[in-house]
């Protein structure tokens, strides 16, 4: 039994064709893998770099915290001195008053 010239070339390229399907296919799914370990990494990436914005975030406001209540303090001490400073010119604008000076 013969094999015919159209027959073999048929079954080449069969051939060739479900190597072909085979060989995307494997590729597709090792692509696939490496696309969804890529965007895991990018992913992984960016939550750690969001996550040290956050933590400057609120280190920053610890920071703004601190000063305003340094400012507070500040801010009372000096009515306290404009306070205890008018007293004393009130002190000496009495003692003039009576002579002494």
């Amino acid at each position: 039994m013969e094999i015919g010239f159209g027959v073999l070339t048929t079954a080449i390229g069969l051939l060739c064709t479900v190597t072909g399907l085979v060989i995307g296919f494997f590729t597709f799914n090792r692509n696939r893998d490496n696309d969804v370990k890529n965007d895991a990494t990018e992913s992984a990436i960016i939550r750690t770099k969001l996550d040290n914005i956050g933590q400057s975030v609120d280190s920053i406001r610890i920071d703004f915290k601190a000063s305003d209540q340094r400012w507070t303090a500040l801010s009372e001490r000096v009515i306290r001195n404009e306070e205890s400073t008018k007293q004393a010119h009130k002190r000496i604008d009495k003692i003039e008053n009576k002579g002494e000076i």
